[in-house]
């Protein structure tokens, strides 16, 4: 039969064996640092960004300075409808401040401002007639307008550059709609695939009012 002493020792080394075994206990149990794990975690899928919402921003950037182009060109023009120019001044106003977003975005991922590695000329400013040259052309550019469609622009009057302006900004947003949506489906970053979900429907807005200016003139 053991003696009280060895029982006593017995029962002492189980307390210390059990001592230990609290204080190696992992650290991520602890509140404060679950805590920390969790808010890193979730920044990290706030930041993350996918090839899909690279595409969105670099294929919009180009899509949105041409809808620009195109408003400050009925704007300098004499005897527009005013619907037509508070449409356009509308246009500019929305889209000029997301290209900037855009760009900033394509900035912080180290990504350049077009697919392939380019970037556009002339840096942030909003290009002329010629930067704009074969944008019309690259896959996925929904609705850009051809050289010679812009050329008609420039050279429309009156009632006619009116209806030409509608005309042409009524596939130009349907362009960027199909382009906002592919984002929504396939993109991950969220203030993107937002401002995406903002496009699909301000400028499905502004289709539904053109068309019906349109039928108007």
């Amino acid at each position: 039969m053991p003696s009280s002493r060895n029982l006593v020792a017995g029962v002492a080394a189980l307390a210390v064996i059990a001592s230990v075994a609290a204080c190696s206990s992992p650290a991520s149990n602890d509140g404060a640092g679950q805590s920390t794990t969790q808010t890193t975690a979730t920044t990290s899928v706030a930041d993350a960004h996918n090839q899909a919402d690279a595409m969105f921003a670099q294929q919009m950037i180009p899509h949105h300075r041409q809808a620009v182009e195109m408003s400050d060109m009925i704007m300098g023009k004499q005897g527009i409808d005013p619907r037509v120019m508070d449409l356009a001044t509308q246009i500019k106003a929305a889209q000029a401040p997301e290209i900037q977003q855009m760009q900033t975005w394509l900035s912080q991922w180290g990504m350049p401002t077009m697919p392939g590695g380019g970037n556009m000329p002339g840096g942030g400013g909003m290009p002329g007639m010629d930067d704009m040259h074969g944008m019309g052309d690259m896959p996925g550019m929904d609705g850009m307008m051809s050289d010679e469609e812009m050329g008609a622009l420039q050279n429309a009057q009156g009632v006619a550059a009116s209806k030409l302006f509608l005309a042409q900004m009524i596939a130009h947003h349907q362009g960027a709609i199909t382009m906002a949506q592919n984002e929504i489906k396939s993109g991950q970053y969220p203030a993107a695939t937002a401002m995406a979900r903002s496009i699909v429907t301000s400028q499905q807005q502004e289709i539904d009012t053109m068309k019906k200016v349109l039928a108007s003139l």
